[in-house]
């Protein structure tokens, strides 16, 4: 798919979204599109059904197969098999960096933390879908800095119910931080607050 058609198209596949987790989806990336969602097993997206943007707001919503061998139930309890609620924080975090790329951020993202997540129920080897429905507060590009940041609150349900809310989630897009010759030690190859 051609970058224009990408910053155009409203709606995702899986194989899209695997296309993008593996930075071969867009034909012609612009310089610094360094974006990529994770690749399985811990893309926890499969679908996004919608994505639109109303000047600093938007909206997102996708969903994910809740599949009976998921890797996270054999470990997360053997006996008592339980989706983690942090994989759920971290499918809005995806789905919020794959906005701000969506709307024309350059660079790798990074998340960047929420205000607040209220679990009020679980997901189990034998639901069927779980839907993330996520409303942009706000998602401003820094053009100086380089940098894009998006802000927004999120409902998670599963099989139609409430199950997690998030407050002031955010993600930001950073150009130059990618660790593109891992294994090697290089300027990118140790964590903290700074990379240089």
């Amino acid at each position: 798919m051609k970058y224009s058609d990408f910053l155009k198209t409203n709606q995702f596949d899986f194989e899209q979204l695997l296309g993008f987790s593996q930075a071969n989806l867009i034909e012609d990336p612009p310089v610094d599109f360094d974006a990529r969602l994770p690749a399985p097993p811990f893309l926890m997206i499969d679908r996004i059904l919608s994505i639109e943007k109303n000047g600093s707001r938007g909206k997102v919503v996708a969903e994910q197969d809740i599949r009976l061998d998921a890797w996270y139930f054999q470990c997360h309890f053997p006996g008592d098999p339980v989706q983690p609620g942090c994989l759920c924080v971290d499918a809005v975090w995806q789905l919020l960096g794959f906005y701000c790329v969506w709307s024309g951020a350059l660079g790798a993202g990074r998340a960047l933390g929420c205000e607040e997540i209220v679990f009020s129920g679980q997901i189990r080897p034998h639901n069927k879908i779980a839907r993330f429905e996520v409303d942009i507060v706000r998602f401003q590009e820094l053009k100086e800095a380089g940098t894009s940041i998006g802000i927004a609150d999120a409902a998670v349900f599963i099989d139609g119910e409430l199950i997690t809310t998030m407050k002031r989630a955010r993600t930001g897009i950073f150009k130059g931080i990618t660790y593109p010759d891992y294994p090697n030690r290089s300027r990118h190859s140790l964590g903290g607050t700074s990379q240089g």
